[in-house]
């Protein structure tokens, strides 16, 4: 795999959030995906970026623009430093929520991409990667 190209972003303010998405649809645009898989890769990024905020406490997004024979791709690795989560299957279930939302942040991400990965540590902090291929 070759990476054309990445970007790292801060994700401390909501207007950090707003970047992530901004990144993120230009470079799906770039790739050439249709509307409907650019969509799915900003609601994706969008839920993960703000996840690192409000429950990370803020962290970073690296943005990359991926190349393979035959096919290019967006990839989006959200890292932050905060609490982690204690139990990622039940996490990524739908109607979990640590919050006041719909619980549907973290399955819903997997579900729009093509490829989903996450690490987390109690006490250490979540790493979350998702890729979408064209």
């Amino acid at each position: 795999m070759i990476i054309e190209r990445n970007e790292e972003l801060e994700v401390r303010t909501s207007t950090d959030v707003a970047r992530v998405r901004q990144v993120v649809r230009a470079w799906s645009v770039e790739v050439g995906f249709s509307l409907v898989d650019q969509t799915k890769m900003v609601t994706a990024a969008s839920e993960l970026a703000r996840n690192t905020l409000e429950h990370g406490g803020g962290g970073t997004a690296t943005v990359l623009l991926l190349a393979e024979p035959g096919r290019r791709g967006v990839r989006l690795v959200c890292r932050d430093e905060g609490p982690g989560i204690a139990d990622v299957a039940t996490a990524l279930r739908d109607g979990y929520s640590t919050g006041t939302g719909l619980g549907l942040g973290l399955g819903g991400a997997r579900r729009l991409v093509n490829e989903f990965a996450i690490e987390s540590q109690k006490g250490a902090g979540t790493t979350v990667t998702i890729t979408r291929w064209k």
